[in-house]
Order: C-alpha cells, then structure tokens, then sequence
C-alpha cells in the first residue's frame, strides 16, 4: 500500500489492478474530505435488515449516494423519508467493489421538507382550494361495467394483475389498455394524451395505475397538467399509483383511490360468483316478498268481504241519520226562537224605562220645582245683602272722622294737606287749615313752644 496516495506514477508505467486503483482513489477521498457538511434532499431510502440506511443524497443539479451505518443510525431521531431535506456530516469514500463514489455518514440532521415534498404540499393546497378534491364531486363507480380501459404501461406487473383479477372475478368484461409511460420527463404529457384518449373511448369506467418507486419515479403523478387531466374525465377513474403507502395528487383529485393495482381491478371486476349468489338471494328474498304479498292481500280480501255490506243496508242507515238530524235541526230552531222572544221581551223592557215621554215628564217636574224656589231664594239673598248693607253702614259711621268732627273737634291740615299730628310738625308763623265738623277756617301758628320765638308788632 501506498504511504502518499497523490505519489506519482513512475516512469516505468506502472499498471494498477482496478482494486489498486479504487484503493488509491479511496484514500485519497478520505484524506482530502474527512469530515464534510453536506445539506439535499433524501431520495431512494433503504433500510436492510441489517440495520444500516442507504440513500441518495441529492440537489436539483447533481446526487451522491450516501451509507449511514447501524452504530450511527441509532442515534439519529428524525425518521428519514424520500424527499426530507438533511444536512449530513461524514467523510467522502469509495465503495472499491464497485467503483461506486459515496459519503459514510456519521451524523444526519433535519433540514426541513425537501424541493419535491414542497412543491407537492404546495400543488396540493391550490387544488384542494380549488375543490378538486371535493366529495362532492366524486363519480359513483359503474355497478356492472362491460368496457374498463387501463391508462398504464404496457410491461411490468401492473397489467399482468389487473388482467389476472379480471379474469378470476369478471372475465365477462372487455379491457382495453391505453399505453404510456408512468416514469421520466416526457411521460406527464403522454399521460394526459392517454386519459383524453381513454375518456373519449366510451369506457364504463377507466384505471389508472402504476407501479411502486420513489419519490421521484412517482413524481409524473404528482404534476399539475396530470392532476387537471383526471380531474377532467367525465368517465369514472380509479387510481392505483405506487404501494399502499404512496400517496400521489392523482390519488386525490381520482372518484376513487385503490391501494394497490390489483385492489384497482377489484373495486371495478364484480365478481361472478358474488353476482351469481347475489342474484339467488334475490331470487329468494323476491319468492318470499310474492308469497307475503298474496298472503297479506288474501287476507285484506277476506276481511273487505266481512266488511262489505248491502246497499239497502247502508240506504236505511242514512235515512235514519238524517231523521235523527231534522230531528235535532227542528229543536235546534225552536229553542232558537224562543231564546229570541226572550230577548226581545227583555228588549222592550228596558225601551220602555228609556222612553223619552217619561224623562221629560221627570225634567218638566223638576224645572217646576226649581221655579218655585228661585223667587224665595232670590228674596233671602237680597234680605241678607241688605241686612249686610246696614251693618257696614253702621259701623263706617262710627270709624268715620267725620262724626269725631261733628262732637267738637277739628282736624288741622298744613300747606300739602298733611294732617298736623305733633307740635313739633310746625313752625311759628306757619299758616295751617282747621278742619271743623261744619265749614274751615286758616289759622296761624303763634308758639309751637318748641323754640323761643320773637313775634313782629307789626303782624
């Protein structure tokens, strides 16, 4: 073995043996990337019995296969699928048996969900908002189809099972294969020139199938233009793609999704021995109903028979009906009229006690009545007014100032008119009115004796 793998080869032109050769170019990968970091998306997983992982660690330009031993893989918690995006941590190696150039992994984290599952969660979410995934638009599945047409590849075990459950269940039905790819690039539009193709062909119903793979072996199922293919189809279909875990967006937008192919055949080849029991019991169930059917009738008959009367039997029940109803009609009218005369009675009564000649005989009466006491009362008014009248007039002469007067006294008034109350309300020389019970007389103020006062000699 070599100590420098990147020693060059001598001059001699040594010739390697192909195991030297990948021995060397293994040591040399080892040596140059030890340990790397490398971020893609998981495809082709397997997990041997063994207990050891094998993928393929890709992008969407290049891919490197990938070994994650047991003693490794023991300690990684993320359970690994196709299309999870990793980072992975190991150095880069050769398998020198096969020349096959990988990475051994000693640790795998998660990255998020890888381009393909994206896209596909991403696809999904716009038709189902789309309601192409709507139950409500779901076609039944014919019951007894004749013509099934399979949009499928034309090798491979998935039309060899369809046929083989045909033949065991309902070899009575026509099947017609429409080919084309289910795998690469160019097989999404063949498969939509093939379900146009199938739906135009008068098919009872149609299968459309594949085989299991990866991710991306499945990936032609998972496009838009093979989604609103199927979605189109006026025809029934049923869509098997993949293994009982696949899950494709055809699966959805299909009237029907099947596990597997042959569960696909199933659900559309009724069974000739099911049918054929099927069909004596209801042979049997329809003997039973006929004999219950007659039994139930015979009866009815029998007791339409009892029931059935006379004419003339029936006659004379309704001429006794309508005796008895002209009989209640009659007292119906007669305690009719009476509760009538009664109310009529009573009627009059009460007219009579509202008679207008009896209430103005009473109002004439009492217009009588009160003509006869309004003199009187108008006499005691007048006598009590004048009686009133006297008083007044006696007690206004003895308040009056004017009989004070007439006894002897008087009234002094000054200059306004004022009457002089206070010595003390003048002045000497003051000029003032007497007021007598009889006629006046002006006076003047000698002395108030007030304030001394001197008093002209020639006054």
């Amino acid at each position: 073995m070599l100590k420098d793998p990147f020693q060059r080869l001598n001059l001699d032109r040594e010739v390697l043996t192909v195991s030297q050769l990948n021995g060397r170019a293994r040591l040399l990968l080892e040596d140059v990337f030890a340990q790397v970091w490398v971020e893609g998306e998981i495809s082709n997983l397997a997990k041997p019995a063994s207990g050891h992982i094998y993928f393929t660690l890709k992008d969407k330009n290049a891919q490197v296969r990938c070994a994650l031993f047991r003693q490794n893989a023991q300690r990684v918690r993320q359970a690994l699928r196709d299309g999870l995006a990793v980072k992975v941590r190991g150095r880069v190696s050769l398998f020198e048996g096969r020349g096959d150039y990988q990475l051994i992994l000693d640790n795998v984290e998660p990255a998020g969900d890888g381009s393909l599952r994206l896209a596909f969660e991403a696809l999904k979410e716009k038709l189902s908002a789309e309601g192409l995934f709507d139950a409500a638009g779901k076609r039944v599945l014919p019951v007894h189809p004749r013509r099934i047409g399979i949009v499928s590849s034309p090798t491979g075990a998935v039309i060899r099972d369809i046929i083989s459950v045909f033949r065991r269940r309902a070899p009575h039905v026509a099947l017609t294969l429409v080919p084309t790819p289910v795998q690469g690039r160019e097989a999404t539009a063949q498969i939509v020139r093939a379900l146009e193709l199938a739906d135009r062909g008068g098919f009872d119903g149609l299968i459309l199938a594949r085989g299991g793979g990866s991710l991306e072996d499945l990936w032609c199922f998972n496009e838009e233009a093979v989604a609103r293919a199927v979605a189109a189809c006026d025809t029934p279909i049923v869509c098997a793609v993949g293994h009982e875990t696949d899950v494709s967006i055809a699966d959805f937008v299909a009237d029907v999704r099947a596990p597997t192919p042959s569960a696909a055949a199933e659900l559309l080849a009724p069974s000739s021995a099911d049918m054929r029991q099927r069909l004596d019991g209801l042979r049997q169930r329809l003997l039973l109903r006929i004999r219950d059917r007659l039994h139930r009738d015979s009866s009815r008959l029998e007791g339409l028979t009892r029931r059935l009367r006379h004419p003339g039997e029936r006659l004379q029940q309704q001429a006794q009906r309508i005796d008895d109803l002209e009989q209640r009609l009659l007292r119906g009218i007669d305690r009719r009229l009476r509760a009538g005369q009664e109310r009529l009675a009573r009627l009059e009564t009460r007219l009579a006690g509202q008679h207008p000649g009896r209430n103005l005989n009473l109002l004439r009466q009492r217009l009588d009545h009160l003509s006869s006491r309004l003199p009187r009362a108008m006499q005691d008014r007048l006598k009590g007014h004048r009686f009133q009248l006297q008083s007044l007039a006696q007690t206004l002469t003895v308040v009056s100032p004017l009989a004070t007067l007439s006894r002897g006294y008087s009234i002094l008034l000054d200059e306004r008119g004022q009457a002089v109350r206070r010595a003390d309300q003048t002045q000497p020389g003051q000029r003032l009115k007497a007021r007598l019970g009889d006629g006046e007389l002006d006076v003047r103020v000698e002395d108030n004796h007030q304030t001394p006062v001197t008093l002209s000699l020639l006054d």
